[in-house]
C-alpha cells in the first residue's frame, strides 16, 4: 500500500497488504507485511496464512501464543527442506505434537503451495518447532535496541537472519 496525497507530491511506501472488506463502500483491512513471508521453496507462506493456523492450533491445544518467529530451514545432500518456529507461549498447548499437527495441517489447507510442497515430504518435512523461554523476544528486541511501539517482532523471513540469533539466545537460557 502506498499513501499519498491527491496531488500525488510526495508518497510513502507502507509495507502493509491489504485486503478489500467493502467495495461499496470501500473498506480495508490490514492482512500482513510485505518483508514477512516464506517463499524458499515456492510456498508462498503469508503472515495471515500462519495467523489462521495458529488461531488453530492453539484453539484446538488450549495455548496462547505471545510471539513467535519462523524461517526456512535450506535443504542440504539429498533432505528435505522444513519450516522452523520459535513460539512464545503465554499458555503452553497440552499436547505440542497435536498443536504442530494442527498447525500444519492448517497451513495445508488453506496455502495449496505449500501442501504441494509438503505432499509426502518430498519437497518440505513437518515444521519443526521450538518453544522459547519466557521474554526471550522482549530480550532479543532490547538487545537490538528495537523496544518500542514503531518496532515490531518480525514474524516470517525468508532467510535466518532473525531466527538463529533467537535460537542461540534460547539456547543460553
Amino acid at each position: 500500500m502506498v499513501i499519498t496525497t491527491n496531488g500525488g507530491l510526495w508518497r510513502y511506501l507502507i509495507g502493509d497488504t491489504v485486503q478489500f472488506t467493502s467495495l461499496d463502500p470501500f473498506r480495508i483491512k490490514i492482512s500482513g507485511r510485505t518483508k514477512h513471508y516464506i517463499n524458499a521453496f515456492g510456498e508462498e507462506l503469508m503472515i495471515d496464512n500462519v495467523e489462521t493456523a495458529l488461531a488453530k492450533a492453539c484453539h484446538a491445544t488450549n495455548a496462547l501464543v505471545k510471539d513467535y518467529t519462523g524461517a526456512p530451514v535450506y535443504m542440504k545432500e539429498g533432505e528435505s527442506g522444513s519450516h522452523e518456529w520459535l513460539f512464545e507461549f503465554s499458555r503452553v498447548p497440552d499436547d505440542m505434537a497435536t498443536f504442530t499437527q494442527v498447525f500444519d495441517d492448517t497451513l495445508k489447507a488453506i496455502n495449496s503451495d505449500y501442501e504441494a510442497k509438503r505432499y509426502n515430504d518430498m519437497t518440505l518435512k513437518r515444521p519443526l518447532i521450538h518453544i522459547a523461554r519466557e521474554n526471550l523476544f522482549y530480550d532479543w528486541m532490547a538487545q537490538r535496541g528495537k523496544l518500542g511501539g514503531q518496532n515490531k517482532v518480525p514474524r516470517l523471513c525468508n532467510e535466518r537472519e532473525f531466527i538463529d540469533p533467537l535460537l542461540k539466545l534460547n539456547a543460553k537460557g
